[in-house]
């Protein structure tokens, strides 16, 4: 089982001064919206976000994942910000933007890390079904989606439905709730505790699914 931590209610400085780590695989933080981190000022070390979210992650020696604000040039995105045992692995963009001033991303991502293989869903990817069955094909065992404002009832039952038709646990952290969609389709856990704890079945059972088409017919037009 994969061990999660979440932090729905602090910022990643706070819990650490205030908790000096805990023991978990995976250690998730929502989605921070109001603070934003420029690539810039970062490479230039006049900001350090992305050294504490590496830090805190070699201290406590698992995943550390960690959603912010980027900024390039400008151009602003959702984006969260994965680190294994104090090494950056990468920052993935949310693809969606609904009706906002922040940009779409480019790529999905999926992180190989000894706690398995972690798939990064960010804020409004979570309304796009193909995002989480683009993670899976591409051999997510999990599926973490860092929120920023409150989930609703839309949220969980959209996560419910993921998780149910692609076989895939999904995991949501936002501000104030977090929440587990196991591959029932149920609501596993959820907790607006910070921080609070669960373990989750890793997916990875396959079934022969079929069906009937139009079409899609090769007609062999003999020599020519």
């Amino acid at each position: 089982d994969l061990k999660i931590c979440f932090v729905p209610k602090e910022r990643l400085s706070d819990f650490w001064d205030r908790t000096g780590g805990v023991e978990a695989d995976v250690i998730f933080f929502p989605l921070f919206e109001d603070t934003i981190v420029s690539y810039e000022k970062e490479l230039r070390g006049e900001t350090n976000y992305f050294e504490d979210v590496a830090l805190l992650s070699k201290a406590c020696k698992n995943v550390v994942v960690c959603g912010y604000s980027t900024s390039t040039r400008g151009i602003v995105r959702a984006s969260a910000v994965v680190a294994e045992n104090g090494r950056i692995l990468g920052v993935s963009d949310a693809l969606a933007n609904i009706d906002d001033k922040r940009n779409g991303g480019a790529f999905l991502k999926v992180y190989e890390t000894s706690a398995g293989r972690i798939g990064i869903a960010v804020a409004e990817d979570l309304y796009f079904t193909e995002v989480f069955r683009t993670l899976a094909v591409c051999g997510s065992d999990v599926a973490l989606c860092p929120c920023s404002s409150a989930a609703s009832g839309a949220e969980t039952v959209l996560l419910r439905a993921a998780a149910f038709s692609y076989g895939m646990p999904a995991c949501l952290c936002s501000r104030g709730y977090a929440c587990v969609a196991d591959t029932n389709g149920e609501t596993a856990f959820s907790s607006p505790c910070s921080p609070s704890f669960y373990s989750v079945e890793r997916g990875g059972e396959f079934h022969l699914v079929e069906w009937r088409q139009r079409g899609l017919v090769r007609r062999s037009h003999g020599t020519y």
